[in-house]
């Protein structure tokens, strides 16, 4: 089961732990005026039985709307696909008081501040993962856990208390982690998406196998 070390499943919006973040945190406060610029909580079903378990904030997604992949374009497919495999209804616009809901499932990220270049240092991951450790823990009937790139995955395996090398890396794969069955996909970024390298029908795949799973919600 997850090691939380205490941490709850959830950062302060103001987190101070890791300087660099906040430091970037600060200067988005400028550049990004009336943005939520803190640490991003995770959304969805506390009762879910699939989790979804991103990178961390996009600058000009869930930083500035304070809501896990809204406003960017990794938002898009997510949650089009959420949509369409039954996991979320309303309707997704791209703002954190849109009509969209999630059913059975919640989005997390392995770090919940955004980081220069959207690429957080292994430190910040490490100093973050007590708040992914509490946020699976805290799921009772978590089953199922969709992770978003090989650094999520990896994450995802330290914060279960396991070798980042006890789950296979690559879109697709699939193996146990505990009590739990851990699908990997890549990330639903526009660089992957653009590039051809992730289209709608391999994400969508993988959502229906986590369906598969879960059985019907």
């Amino acid at each position: 089961m997850p090691t939380t070390e205490g941490a709850p499943p959830e950062a302060p919006a103001d987190c101070p732990l890791c300087p660099r973040l906040v430091a970037y945190r600060q200067a988005n406060r400028i550049s990004v005026p009336g943005g939520f610029n803190g640490a991003v909580a995770s959304f969805g079903d506390e009762g879910a039985q699939l989790a979804v378990v991103g990178l961390a904030p996009g600058r000009m997604g869930a930083n500035r709307t304070g809501r896990p992949f809204t406003g960017d374009g990794a938002g898009v497919m997510l949650y089009e696909t959420l949509l369409k495999t039954g996991f979320a209804s309303g309707t997704y616009e791209a703002r954190p008081d849109d009509s969209l809901t999630l059913h059975d499932c919640i989005i997390t990220n392995a770090v919940r501040c955004a980081p220069p270049g959207n690429k957080p240092e292994t430190a910040e991951e490490a100093t973050c993962r007590p708040f992914l450790a509490s946020r699976l823990a805290a799921l009772p009937r978590l089953k199922v856990i969709v992770t978003l790139g090989d650094v999520s995955r990896r994450n995802v395996l330290k914060a279960l208390g396991l070798k980042a090398s006890a789950g296979i890396a690559g879109h697709g794969t699939e193996f146990p982690a505990g009590p739990y069955t851990v699908l990997n996909s890549y990330h639903c970024s526009r660089l992957n998406t653009n590039t051809g390298r992730l289209t709608a029908a391999m994400f969508e795949a993988v959502f229906l196998r986590a369906r598969d799973l879960i059985g019907d919600a």
